[in-house]
């Protein structure tokens, strides 16, 4: 990114009145999305910088895009502190605490979901709901098979899919050793959970599933 992209970003972080509708704006690429695909900081009594995931913490928030290039630009271009119009004290493991605070809300927002009886694990159900129209999201483990996964999503290719977790992660979450594939209900939790994959992917990067790490016959085992 050059660096004339970054001449205007002072003044650029917003909780501004100027804001247009409920969009925000990035300091880094200067581009507008919706606050919840967005990653907000504030800054603290100490100048520290401190990420707000849930973007409520009191005070003039700094925007950025959820990806990991625009986290290292801004972290290490100067772009916080002219945002904050003064010093700000940047944690050196800034990227890693963000990345670790969205995948704690990915499984936060899967177990209230698997508590409120708003998803189903394991291909055999996964498919039933899919039949039954019920679906708004499928979750695939990130180690999964993308062959078994096209098969599962036979006739109902429409239907976003989010692979954040490995197959034991999301086994953890639903009680069991190992799940391959998972769904949620249309509703709320679904739409939370597809943004707050999203924010994940951007800042952990792209997740390319490994065909040869879990055969069709292990994902029978595991996830039936």
């Amino acid at each position: 990114m050059p660096p004339s992209d970054l001449r205007d970003s002072d003044g650029g972080s917003e909780d501004d009145e100027n804001e247009q509708g409920s969009l925000r704006r990035c300091v880094v690429t200067r581009e507008r999305a919706a606050p919840e695909l967005m990653l907000r900081f504030v800054v603290g009594p100490d100048r520290g910088l401190v990420p707000d995931l849930n973007a409520r913490l009191p005070g003039r928030g700094i925007w950025l895009s959820a990806r990991r290039d625009v986290l290292e630009t801004a972290r290490t271009r100067g772009v916080f502190a002219r945002a904050a119009r003064g010093q700000v004290v940047i944690p050196s493991d800034l990227v890693a605490v963000i990345e670790s605070g969205l995948a704690r809300r990915v499984v936060e927002i899967l177990g209230l979901a698997r508590r409120a009886g708003q998803s189903v694990s394991g291909y055999a159900k996964v498919r039933e709901w899919i039949e039954a129209r019920q679906v708004g999201l499928i979750v695939q483990a990130s180690d999964g098979s993308p062959d078994e996964c096209a098969r599962l999503l036979s006739g109902a290719r429409d239907l976003p899919v989010v692979k954040p977790l490995t197959a034991l992660s999301l086994g953890h979450v639903f009680g069991r050793e190992r799940v391959v594939h998972a769904a949620l209900r249309r509703g709320a939790l679904a739409t939370r959970l597809q943004q707050e994959s999203e924010r994940f992917a951007g800042v952990a990067g792209a997740v390319t599933l490994r065909a040869s790490d879990i055969s069709d016959d292990r994902v029978e085992q595991a996830d039936k």
